[in-house]
């Protein structure tokens, strides 16, 4: 391979259990581009930490992982999204992990995977039907999501800012979100616990739902959000359900190096997470 590897990502494709790829696309973005340099930095965030998962008890070298590199650069949206869904495709029945990027790259996702619930942790609902012309923009992630999966089967959390338009509409096709109030008030525990998931779940983290004083480096931050805490919590309670991940939204242009430091830790730790579990 002619390309950084994540840490640890030593295993074949054969044996791995867990398949790690980075969609470098970012152009939909509409207020910070950069997203698409965060595959490769977080790559290179990766080499920080110990293979030892304290909170896990469980080491990263015995977890078969494996990284397929990134995928080309596309020129449209659509092209990005049709060949996410077929990677994923081609990677079935291992763990996906899905590294932008911006947030579009979820439909592709959605769309190689059946049966499935979908949380996503997000400051913004992104439930625009289209946004600057394109019905595939990153601000229209959860949207498209919905009318693939059914909208009963798409879950937010960690919301504080959405337009009007987004308001009605997600009120009168019941989309169910809960705030970063909500948490702070109820606990990630007591939200997820009460959402009605099917026994396959897909997470999907845009890095801007966590507060910018943890995460600064994003395409559009919004302050008064989660900590890395809570999505650790979500995580965990979830980790029995995973069946894949994605990380989205890291804009390296404007971050000073926390932001990919946190997206790859939170990686290691699904891993981690997840493996332990299963």
């Amino acid at each position: 391979m002619n390309f950084l590897k994540f840490a640890d990502a030593n295993s074949s494709f054969n044996d791995a259990k867990f398949v790690i790829f980075g969609v470098p696309f970012d152009l939909t973005s509409s207020f910070r581009s950069g997203s698409r340099f965060a595959p490769n930095r977080i790559r290179e965030a990766s080499y920080n930490f110990e293979t030892y998962l304290m909170e896990h008890d469980v080491d990263l070298v015995d977890i078969p992982v494996y990284d397929a590199g990134n995928l080309d650069e596309y020129g449209n949206v659509e092209e990005m999204i049709k060949n996410v869904e077929e990677k994923i495709k081609n990677f079935l029945p291992k763990f996906p992990i899905i590294v932008g990027g911006e947030h579009s790259l979820t439909i592709g996702a959605v769309k190689a995977l059946k049966d499935v619930s979908i949380v996503f942790i997000d400051a913004h609902l992104d439930f625009r039907d289209e946004y600057l012309g394109i019905k595939n923009s990153h601000a229209c992630v959860s949207r498209r999501v919905s009318e693939i999966a059914g909208i009963e089967n798409v879950f937010s959390i960690g919301v504080r800012s959405f337009s009007k338009e987004e308001k009605n509409d997600s009120e009168k096709l019941g989309l169910e979100y809960f705030s970063s109030f909500d948490v702070k008030e109820k606990g990630m525990e007591s939200i997820i616990k009460n959402l009605n998931l099917k026994k396959k779940v897909y997470l999907s983290l845009d890095i801007d739902g966590i507060d910018p004083a943890f995460a600064p480096g994003v395409g559009n931050p919004e302050p008064f959000g989660l900590s890395p805490i809570d999505v650790l919590k979500c995580i965990s309670i979830l980790s029995d359900r995973l069946v894949g991940f994605d990380i989205t939204e890291i804009c390296p242009p404007y971050d000073n190096g926390n932001t990919s430091l946190l997206g790859a830790r939170i990686i290691r730790d699904l891993i981690g997470c997840v493996s332990s579990k299963k």
